[in-house]
Parts: C-alpha cells; sequence; structure tokens
C-alpha cells in the first residue's frame, strides 16, 4: 500500500489521480499480475471485474480505509471493468471511471491552446457519447492555474472525492468520463486553487443550467433535435440579405405575452403564438434579446453566466430549437443577441474561474467596466478568444440562429471607454484603440462569413468607429449592418418636440442622410429607447390621441422611407401606452381601443409595402437609392424624397408633412409625366385618421419644380405622409 501517494490524492498534490487510481501491469513477490485500486468511501467490500476474473481489494485502513487495493496474478486486457461493492447500505455494481482512456484528442488540445478550436464545443463541457464500448459522458473543462478538479452533482452526492479529473499535460484542461451520468444529470467543477480555496463553479461550455435561482449545470444531448428548416438554410446560404427586406421585430421573451396567471410562456407556447402575429403584421425577422443563460431576471439577458446554455427559463435547449424551426418555416430570419463585451462577477461562473483572473484581465483599468459592474475579457488570450468566436459560432451551428446582433461593441474597441484620465492602458502603439478585441471581431467575422454563408453579424457601434460595416480583408470590422444610433436619438428628438417648433430643429430630420451611406446601416427604434424614464414611443409623441397615433404613424413611415434596414421593439407597431416593464406583458387590452387598432392596421400595410416596392430596400446602401426632392421647406415643416430601385422605372416619392396643418396645393417636382398613384396614405381612415390626401392620385403636368421637368399638386394630410408611384 502507497499510503504517501494516497495522503497526496486526498490533500490535492497528486496532479493525475490515473497515475494512482484504476488497474495497471505490476510484479509482486516475483509474479506478474494486475495492481487495482480504488476510492470508495463508506465500502465495506470492493471487488474489481476484471477481465481475467475476479480480484478483492483490500481496504488500507485507518486513515486510508476509504482507499482499496489489491493484486492477483490474471490477464488484464486494460479495458473499462466494473466494480462491485458492498456497502452497509446495500451493494452496487458500476464502472471504475479510473479504468477508461482519455477522450480528447491532442491535435483538439493543441488547437485549443493556440486559440483557433472554432468547433470547441464538441468538446469542452459535458457530451453524451459510447467510450470504449460503454455509455457516459465525458467532462472537460479549461483549468489551467487549478490544483485539482473534481466533478460534484447528484450522482455522486456532491462528494469532490469520488470523480477527480485528470490533467491534460500542459494544455490546462482536465477531463473525465463518468460512466453514470447520463442526460438530464446536474453538476458543477469543485475546483481546489493553488492557495486551497475550494470553488464550486458552473460549466463554462455547460448546454443547459439550472433555473434561477439555482445555478448548477445540466448534462444535455445536442444531438437529438430534428431540424425541419433545411428550405430556409439552403435558401440563405445563397442570399444577400443586404439586398433584400429586413423589418425585424425585437422581442423580449419574458414580456411579450404571458399566460393567464401571469407565469412566462415556454419556447414552444411563444412559438405557436409569436409566429403567426409575425406573419400576420408582417416582420419577416425577429430579434431576440439576449437568450443565453443569466441570473439576473433585471439585466434583460445582458449579464451572461452561460454561455454556451439556453435560458432555462422558456424550457429546454431543444425547445428554443422548436422556436427558431418555426420562424424558419414561416419565411422569418432570426437574430440574437450576443454579448461579448463583459460578464458578470457571479461567484459561480466566470469570475476568477481557476483561482486566478483566467476569463478576465487582472488589472482593473483593463477587466472592469465600473459603469454596469462587470468583468471584461481578456481579449488577447488564447483560449478566451477561442471561447467567444467559438460561441458566436455555436448559435448559428447548433439553433440555426441567421444573425448575431453584437452588444456594446464600442466598449470593446476602445480602451478609454467611459473611463476617466488614469483609469485606461493605451495599446502598444500609445493608442485608445483595443488590439486585442478589434483581432477577435475580424475573425468572428471572417469565420462566421467562412463557415456558413448568409448569416451575418450586425454591429450596435455608437461611434464613429470607422468601417464596421466594411470586409476585414478590406481593413473594416466585418460586421454586415451596423446600428444607426444617431438617426434614432435624432428622430426621436425630433418627434417628441411640439409640431410649432419642428421648423427650426429641421437638420434633426436630414443630418443622417449626410453619412447614410457609410456604413450599411440598421435604423433602430429599440428597447433602450422605451424604459428607464424615457417614456414609451406613444408618450414620446407630443398632443392628444388623434396627434400621437399620427406623430407615431409619421415617425414609423419615415424609419420604412429612409435607407437602411428597419428595427422596431415589440409595442411599437401598436402604440404600448406605457413604458417597457421586463416583469410584465404587453398591453394587448389597447387592441381593442380603435386607434391602437389602426395603428397594428397601418404597420401592417407599411410593412406590406416595403416588402413588396423592391425601390425600398435592393439599394438601401447605395447613393443611387436616395433622392432628396426638397428638404428646405422648415416654414411648411414639410419633407420630401425619392427612393430608386435596380430598374430606373422604379421610383417612389415620399411626402412627410410634420404639422397637424393641411396642406393644399403643396406643389413638387418630378422627373416624369404621367399618373402618380397614391399607394399608401397614412392618415387614411383605416388607421385612424380623416382621409385627407390626393383621393387615388394625381397627374404630373408642366411646367416644372424644383428643378425637375414637371410637377405634382398635392393636399398634404396633417401630421401625415404620402407615398407615391408612378
Amino acid at each position: 500500500m502507497d499510503r504517501a501517494m494516497a495522503d497526496k490524492f486526498t490533500t490535492g498534490q497528486l496532479a493525475d489521480p490515473f497515475d494512482f487510481l484504476g488497474a495497471r501491469p505490476a510484479r509482486q513477490g516475483g509474479q506478474s499480475g494486475i495492481l487495482a485500486r480504488a476510492y470508495c468511501p463508506g465500502a465495506r467490500k470492493v471487488v474489481a471485474l476484471l477481465s481475467g476474473g475476479e480480484l478483492e481489494l483490500r481496504s488500507m485502513g485507518g486513515p486510508w480505509a476509504d482507499f482499496f487495493e489489491g493484486f492477483a496474478a490474471l490477464d488484464h486486457n486494460f479495458e473499462p471493468y466494473r466494480l462491485r461493492v458492498e456497502f452497509f447500505g446495500g451493494m452496487a455494481t458500476f464502472y471504475d471511471a479510473y479504468s477508461f482512456r482519455p477522450v480528447l484528442g491532442e491535435l483538439d488540445l493543441f488547437l485549443w491552446n493556440q486559440g483557433n478550436h472554432y468547433q470547441i464545443y464538441h468538446k469542452l463541457g459535458a457530451h453524451p457519447l459510447v467510450h470504449q464500448g460503454v455509455k457516459g459522458v465525458v467532462f472537460a473543462v479549461w483549468a489551467p492555474s487549478a490544483k485539482k478538479v473534481s466533478l460534484v452533482g447528484d450522482r455522486d452526492q456532491w462528494d469532490g472525492r469520488r470523480l477527480r479529473l485528470r490533467p491534460r499535460g500542459s494544455s490546462g484542461v482536465w477531463e473525465i468520463f463518468a460512466p453514470h451520468y447520463q442526460a438530464g444529470d446536474v453538476y458543477k467543477y469543485e475546483i481546489v486553487t493553488q492557495d486551497n480555496i475550494i470553488l464550486l463553479k458552473a460549466d463554462p461550455f455547460g448546454f443547459r443550467m439550472e433555473l434561477r435561482p439555482k445555478t448548477a449545470s445540466q448534462v444535455f444531448d445536442l444531438d437529438q433535435y430534428r431540424w425541419g428548416d433545411e428550405k430556409w438554410l439552403n435558401k440563405r446560404a445563397t442570399t444577400n440579405f443586404l439586398t433584400e427586406p429586413m423589418s425585424v421585430y425585437e422581442a423580449h421573451l419574458g414580456s411579450w405575452r404571458r399566460r393567464v396567471d401571469g407565469e412566462w410562456l415556454n419556447y414552444r407556447e411563444i412559438a405557436d403564438q409569436l409566429v403567426p402575429y409575425l406573419v400576420d403584421v408582417g416582420f419577416n425577422w425577429l430579434e431576440l434579446m439576449p437568450l443565453a443563460e443569466h441570473p439576473f431576471d433585471a439585466s434583460w439577458g445582458y449579464q451572461v453566466s452561460g454561455y454556451y446554455a439556453a435560458t432555462s427559463r422558456f424550457g429546454s435547449p431543444d425547445d428554443f430549437r422548436y422556436l427558431v424551426d418555426k420562424c424558419h418555416q414561416n419565411g422569418i430570419g432570426v437574430i440574437m443577441d450576443w454579448v461579448p463585451a463583459h460578464f458578470p462577477r457571479d461567484s459561480f461562473a466566470l469570475e476568477y474561474f481557476d483561482g486566478t483572473h483566467l476569463f478576465e484581465h487582472a488589472d482593473p483599468r483593463q477587466g472592469a467596466h465600473s459603469d454596469w459592474g462587470t468583468l471584461v475579457f481578456n481579449y488577447g488570450r488564447n483560449e478566451v478568444k477561442n471561447f467567444l468566436v467559438a460561441n458566436a459560432l455555436f448559435w448559428v451551428d447548433q439553433f440555426h440562429i441567421d444573425a448575431l446582433r453584437v452588444d456594446a461593441v464600442a466598449s470593446m474597441i476602445y480602451l478609454d471607454y467611459s473611463r476617466q484620465e488614469g483609469e485606461w492602458i493605451p495599446n502598444r502603439y500609445g493608442g485608445r484603440e483595443n488590439l486585442e478585441a478589434l483581432e477577435l471581431i475580424k475573425t468572428l467575422n471572417t469565420k462566421l462569413y467562412e463557415l456558413f454563408p448568409g448569416a451575418m453579424t450586425i454591429a450596435e457601434e455608437s461611434t464613429a468607429f470607422p468601417a464596421v460595416s466594411r470586409p476585414a480583408h478590406l481593413g473594416g470590422l466585418g460586421f454586415a449592418l451596423k446600428w444607426n444610433m444617431g438617426w434614432m436619438h435624432d428622430m426621436l428628438d425630433f418627434m417628441s418636440k411640439d409640431p410649432i417648433h419642428r421648423r427650426y430643429h429641421m437638420e434633426r430630420l436630414t443630418f443622417a442622410l449626410l453619412y447614410a451611406f457609410h456604413e450599411n446601416f440598421c435604423l433602430p427604434l429599440s428597447h433602450d429607447e422605451v424604459v428607464y424614464g424615457k417614456k414609451s414611443l406613444w408618450d414620446k409623441m407630443p398632443g392628444d390621441v388623434w396627434r400621437k397615433c399620427a406623430n407615431l404613424r409619421l415617425l414609423l413611415g419615415y424609419m420604412f422611407g429612409e435607407p437602411g434596414k428597419k428595427l422596431l421593439f415589440m409595442g411599437g407597431e401598436f402604440g404600448q401606452r406605457w413604458e417597457w416593464d421586463h416583469n410584465s406583458q404587453l398591453s394587448w387590452e389597447l387592441l381593442f381601443l380603435p386607434e391602437h387598432r389602426g395603428l397594428l392596421n397601418f404597420t401592417r400595410d407599411l410593412n406590406a409595402l416595403y416588402q413588396r416596392e423592391p425601390a425600398l430596400y435592393s439599394l438601401d446602401f447605395d447613393w443611387r437609392g436616395f433622392e432628396w426632392v426638397d428638404f428646405r421647406d422648415a416654414d411648411s415643416t414639410v419633407v420630401s424624397f425619392l427612393r430608386r430601385g435596380q430598374d430606373p422605372d422604379d421610383v417612389l416619392m415620399f411626402v412627410f408633412n410634420f404639422t397637424p396643418v393641411v396642406r393644399k396645393d403643396y406643389c413638387l417636382g418630378v422627373d416624369r409625366d404621367g399618373y402618380w398613384r397614391e399607394i399608401l396614405n397614412s392618415d387614411s381612415v383605416v388607421y385612424g385618421g380623416g382621409d385627407i390626401g390626393l383621393g387615388g392620385g394625381v397627374m404630373a403636368t408642366s411646367p416644372g419644380s424644383h428643378g425637375r421637368a414637371y410637377r405634382v399638386s398635392l393636399t398634404l394630410p396633417p401630421l401625415g405622409f404620402l407615398v407615391l408611384k408612378r
């Protein structure tokens, strides 16, 4: 009996438990045979069922009584074997976890350490499989500074002595194949630091987590769901969405709609209600606020603790797949918010993971966000970069997500983001750009487009950083789209003013067109603008109920008329009256009121117009797709412009009247004669308006106006707009 080795095992000083436990060739008393050891706390008798016969293992006794050892002159093929253990409460027979060979290959470990294993989620984490002919689960975790790592869970009474992971050389990865674990089992990693502090950590690569406030990981088999969206994926791979209509509905699943008792709908119930609603109202994209696991409801998902786990709030990962699948089968693309900029300080998650600053920078000038109370990833560390890039690919690969909206990009790319002098460290060239974060972003975007043609990334980036939506190989960051935050703020500021004062602020309407083609922009009216005292879109609009409705139609119409893809936060489509509250559902009862039904009708028709008219989307990012007719009429507070498609004959005219005054005989220049048909009037009685407009259309006549050969004489509705098509 090697009591010294047993002591090292017990105190955590034995690096590899497989060096001590299990079966191995040995000689004793001049005989060759098999030496087997097992660690079985609480056992009375242990027998190893080897291929050459049974071998009784004897207790070492005393303080080592839980260790059992035996030698016999037996042949053994060193395949996995069982232990038959007699406890004081009964008998159990099970495979000895220390009799299995490693699962991870050396190439996997090498690529992980290099930061280039973009499907590492197939290796790290918990994976049900058949190993050496035995069903079980392989667990693997990266904890390079740990003294020892154990698997703990319900299966082993949360006893960190029972299943010690083996270190895989200098890779920092620890692994074990647990033959008695299966899908659904709850687990964590017990990590002993170099300072002998015991940490209990959820799996960074765990595919499912317990519902908060519980924090353990759960074994989940990702290979069981059967998809039905092959047609959509094939189409996605050959579609350039930049030249297609994108009307995005942004939703928070916990507060879109709830059950009668106020409880959450699950993913499948949401799918069966939300998807038909999107089809009816005409949105062809769904953006989901973050659905990676997070412990704090009020973070809305933006403080992630389980980057590889779909939140258990609404069901299982396969239930979430059902939602995505149903969207695709109904022609709806799915965007998910993704948060690589920071992570929370939850002690069970990534912070100080192995007793060191593993995922975050040690220096708070680089590793902490004081505004949010969160930590910043160490983007320069190979394995951390790999963790994040692979995570983005994971959602596209395993959940068929079509686009990732990357949150808080500005905080990633600027070292001095929201920091005072002395609170940040310049890069190696003395600049303020985070070179490692920029490299991460470019790598991510390059790999995403390479491995998943048609998938996209969208940047929520609030500064003038150049070429955000230009290809990485041309010097850009590689995003497909960028949220136009400036447009959003200018537009809402303008629309919130009393119409009598708008004439003095016309630059708010027109400024965004000075830079509209510098990036591939998405025009968002997002959740951030209807919370924390900013008021709902409805409440931002000045005036009485009629004026609020009319102004809201103007706002939505202007967004759909201007170049750029469109995004509207849930509730905006029917005039949600109150600020968004993540703890309750939208005010669906408002649809019993005619003004709100009218707004929903308007949104439905606006979406239909947008998606059937190529002039509104085919040249979104080309200056040829937009042309002012007149933006100088501040006295009337009227602006007009043309939208053009690839076909020279494909032209639409938008005319907006931002005052509650009817404008009769209002003349505008056009390039062509003929009949200009009114294809949308925001003042239609169907939307709650007064039906003031053209009564169908107008003939263009000469002489011309505004430097054009012809003119049209219009009647403009109050606080309304017209869309005309020749």
